[in-house]
């Protein structure tokens, strides 16, 4: 079961301004999926409205090498589902996150994380075109991240069909499902998002979670903030805010489904990172 496809709704979000969406506009459709919930509604959508413009049209997965492995299975699944290739591009430079914080010997702070400036946003700008449309699965409760994209990013011409159709991410759930596609394990894990295994932008409730779920991962976070003088965690003492190492992290601190969800986008580097 394909989502419904609100064409007559969409819309264009283009250097502020927005207008009727146009594909003769552009010279290309450039579908970014992360392989979470959202970003695969969104394609759907997209790709329905476009069908018959015959606008050039790619779905790209920027991989950061780093992500669930079962992935590769949503991947294909939707492949099946969209009736269409999705195109996998990575860094030239970094095999995966670890690459890029011991390189980089900076894990995470007040200008996001560089991981997510080397893997997503180098790699993007470097597949870019002049001419792209660009679709986003921002969800109709991520109004104000996308404005936020919009400001930092004002050379992309930005098209959100989730905000448009007014369709929030717990729908994109129940869509998958009717399509017949298993949700991508960081989900059935009990993950908001589909990110990297071991966010630096996760709190004290997400990183106890890894601890269970991904021990290794956490072990080697917590042998890297040593290394560096890093930490990445705050908690609660005495009533105060304090930054503790992971390997001093009380199994008790946190509680995941209470944390923000973990934002990861192409303007992380700019501010776009919660301090959890």
């Amino acid at each position: 079961m394909t989502p419904e496809c609100h064409n007559a709704e969409s819309i264009v979000r283009q250097w502020g301004r927005s207008s009727a969406v146009d594909f003769a506009s552009f010279e290309r459709l450039v579908i970014m999926f992360s392989c979470g919930a959202a970003s695969a509604v969104a394609a759907s959508m997209a790709l329905a409205a476009a069908k018959s413009s015959g606008i050039e049209t790619v779905v790209l997965y920027i991989d950061t090498g780093s992500e669930h492995e079962d992935n590769a299975r949503f991947i294909t699944d939707c492949e099946r589902w969209l009736c269409h290739k999705i195109t996998t591009v990575k860094s030239d430079r970094f095999a995966d996150t670890w690459a890029v914080w011991e390189t980089r010997r900076y894990i995470s702070g007040i200008l996001g994380a560089p991981c997510t400036t080397e893997l997503k946003k180098a790699v993007g700008e470097k597949f870019r075109r002049l001419g792209d449309l660009e679709v986003y699965g921002f969800d109709s409760t991520e109004s104000d991240r996308a404005a936020r994209f919009a400001k930092h990013q004002p050379e992309i011409a930005m098209w959100c069909p989730l905000i448009d159709s007014r369709t929030p991410k717990r729908l994109c759930f129940y869509a998958l499902g009717d399509a017949g596609i298993k949700l991508p394990a960081m989900y059935e894990l009990g993950y908001r998002n589909n990110n990297c295994i071991g966010c630096p932008k996760g709190g004290a409730g997400y990183w106890n979670k890894i601890r269970r779920d991904f021990p290794p991962v956490f072990d080697r976070m917590a042998k890297l903030e040593r290394e560096l003088g890093a930490k990445i965690c705050k908690v609660t003492i005495s009533g105060e805010r304090q930054r503790v190492s992971l390997d001093e992290l009380p199994e008790s601190a946190g509680r995941h489904s209470n944390e923000p969800p973990i934002v990861c986008g192409l303007f992380c580097d700019q501010g776009g990172a919660h301090d959890a």
